[in-house]
């Protein structure tokens, strides 16, 4: 007992707390490093649809920018594209105005900010935290929901459901179809009409308004959605699509997006790191999806194509070299019933491919289509709506744009249900765009952007260079306040303090956590706090010295074992605090949650860990006579 007292009072670590001190200081230098380095100002340019790029691409690039005297500090090709880093923002504009003009609609020249990470680093994982759109720059979007299209959109999938529930029943009738904003229901004469109205009535009379019309030629009936289930609709609209630009910003790879709802029909999408808005814009604003149907083999599609009369129930598609076919009206599956597709190339012909795995009701429809046309033509049709804006008298005009291609028309060779390839493309980066849409899936309705903001670097730099000056500052103050307070011991407090700082970049590197503004407010918040339990421990080791007479060794040590329960109480209680912050917050709310919490974990371990093992360094097992404290 006597030794084991003996022991305490002498103030020694064992071997191991200095070995993982020393291990996390490493490591937490290490990952905060590639935070010093910044990041390059650079263009990255990207093939466009049915483009590759080769040698002789790279050779036309680097000669326009020599040509145009614009520095280039380095240009890598890798996986098709272009990253070419310059020396400033200045040269980077430069070389994309120059770009853009040379290459033209064959490539997507955008800006990028690329990490300046020595590779020695990377080798180890290392990368620099992400920065959130005030920090960094990025783009802004403001989207408008077209709920009209959407509204239209749930009517036509009431048409098939409709003719088949009046099959069932044995109700003749002569047209199920769209009629403004109804659908008109059309009967042979008015028993037949009063049958189906019987049963519509018994089917849809919580989510139609089911109103029988004896006037016209042909007696029908007409449905009409009900207020209640139009707002089920658009809300359903405005959901689907949030969910799926989640899904397409999460395969673009963009650090810490923001994206909710605003209003009734209206998105927010906020993209921290974007500089340039072409490439989201391709990718957010696609309503990209696709059809199979069967090819009519029956009619001239030439002739159809020519005169605009299709043989009864098929309608003229074109491929796109322009060549006319004919396709069949019913379509076997569509992009909602993809449940996963990745890009691949074919092995037999060496082109770019698709792998498409479809759901359980798609995966049945084409297992019976293709087990009844074994031997018959199947195609399918890449669909895009796009919304563009167009000069007209002078006045830019927005137009909705619905372009239909057919990729290919293959032969049924045998039955297949919910596996299978899509070929015909005309290059992999087309293949991946595809892939990617039809992963993320389709919107439930186009989109239109209705406001863009682009908030710039030098903004971004603006806000960095304020938020990490009133870090510096308060840090530099609690250094002067406790050097002056504490002396030798406030010394060794400010090392834990900087240490404190380390690990803290570090963790968010480790974690690609985001910083923005409000998680800079979470750090010196986190200075603040970090200081404080040194001064309740110093404070009880003075009080130990000065009003209960105890050694030095045994003051040293009730100081660090007292206080301990004291600054944990405090720290839990402030980190629970952020958990609730972090769980019931959103955006900025989280960010600074995420740096409080990272803070009070870090300086309870650099605070009590860290200044212990340098007081027990210079004092352990010594007989001293005065404390710098």
């Amino acid at each position: 007992m006597f030794q084991t007292q003996q022991k305490i009072m002498s103030n020694k670590y064992p071997a191991w707390k200095y070995l993982l001190l020393i291990v996390v200081t490493v490591i937490g230098m290490t990952y905060a490093l590639p935070n010093l380095f910044g990041e390059d100002p650079a263009v990255q340019i990207s093939p466009a649809k049915s483009v590759t790029f080769t040698t002789d691409t790279q050779e036309q690039v680097a000669s326009a920018l020599a040509l145009a005297n614009i520095p280039v500090k380095s240009s890598v090709f890798e996986g098709g594209r272009f990253l070419i880093r310059f020396e400033g923002t200045e040269d980077q504009l430069k070389a994309k105005s120059i770009l853009k003009e040379l290459l033209g609609r064959k490539a997507i020249v955008a800006l990028n900010l690329a990490p300046a990470t020595p590779d020695i680093l990377r080798s180890l994982g290392a990368a620099p935290m992400y920065l959130g759109l005030d920090l960094r720059g990025g783009v802004h979007f403001l989207m408008d929901v077209d709920m009209g299209v959407a509204v239209s959109k749930a009517y036509l999938r009431y048409v098939d459901e409709i003719k088949s529930i009046l099959r069932e029943s044995k109700v003749r009738y002569l047209s199920v179809e769209m009629d403004g904003d109804t659908l008109a229901v059309k009967f042979k004469d008015i028993p037949t009409m009063e049958a189906g109205l019987a049963v519509l009535n018994e089917k849809y009379s919580e989510r139609f308004i089911v109103k029988p019309i004896e006037e016209t030629a042909s007696p029908q009936v007409q449905l009409r959605f009900t207020d209640q289930t139009i707002a089920e609709t658009q809300k359903f609209a405005l959901q689907q699509n949030i969910t799926t630009l989640r899904n397409r910003v999460n395969e673009l790879a963009v650090a810490e997006p923001v994206i909710q709802q605003q209003g009734e029909r209206r998105i927010v999408v906020q993209l921290p790191g974007i500089q340039d808005t072409a490439r989201a814009k391709e990718i957010l604003g696609a309503t990209a999806t696709l059809e199979f149907r069967l090819v009519e083999e029956r009619g001239d599609a030439y002739r159809a194509d020519k005169t605009g009369y299709a043989p009864h129930g098929s309608i003229v598609y074109h491929f796109r070299d322009g060549r006319p076919i004919l396709l069949k009206r019913g379509i076997i599956v569509d992009g909602e019933n993809v449940v996963s597709a990745s890009s691949g190339i074919d092995p037999e012909q060496g082109s770019a491919m698709v792998n498409v795995s479809l759901d359980g009701v798609g995966g049945r429809k084409m297992l019976a289509t293709t087990k009844k046309n074994v031997g018959n033509r199947m195609a399918v049709v890449f669909i895009e709506r796009r919304v563009e804006t167009v000069m007209e008298n002078g006045v830019k005009v927005k137009k909705r744009i619905i372009t239909k291609d057919v990729i290919n028309a293959a032969v049924i060779r045998g039955q297949f249900g919910d596996r299978f390839q899509i070929t015909g493309l005309d290059s992999p980066q087309e293949a991946q765009d595809l892939a990617l849409l039809l992963r993320a899936g389709a919107l439930a309705a186009p989109m239109e952007i209705v406001e863009e903001r682009t908030v710039g670097p030098s903004l971004g730099q603006d806000n960095i260079n304020q938020g990490f000056m009133s870090v510096i500052v308060g840090f530099i103050l609690v250094l002067i306040m406790m050097v002056w307070r504490y002396k030798y011991f406030g010394m060794v407090a400010n090392v834990a303090l900087a240490l404190n700082l380390v690990i803290i970049v570090a963790v968010l590197s480790m974690l690609q956590a985001t910083l923005t503004l409000p998680g800079i407010a979470g750090i010196v918040l986190t200075v603040g706090m970090a200081v404080d339990a040194n001064v309740l421990i110093f404070e009880r080791i003075r009080e130990e010295l000065r009003i209960r007479g105890t050694s030095i060794q045994a003051a040293i040590h009730s100081g660090y074992e007292k206080a301990f329960v004291t600054i944990a109480d405090a720290n839990i209680t402030t980190l629970l605090a952020a958990v609730v912050l972090f769980s019931f917050g959103t955006g900025p709310i989280k960010g600074f949650a995420i740096t409080l919490s990272i803070g009070i974990l870090t300086s309870m371990f650099t605070a009590i860990v860290g200044t212990r093992a340098i007081i027990n360094l210079m004092y352990g097992n010594k007989r001293v006579e005065k404390l710098s404290i």
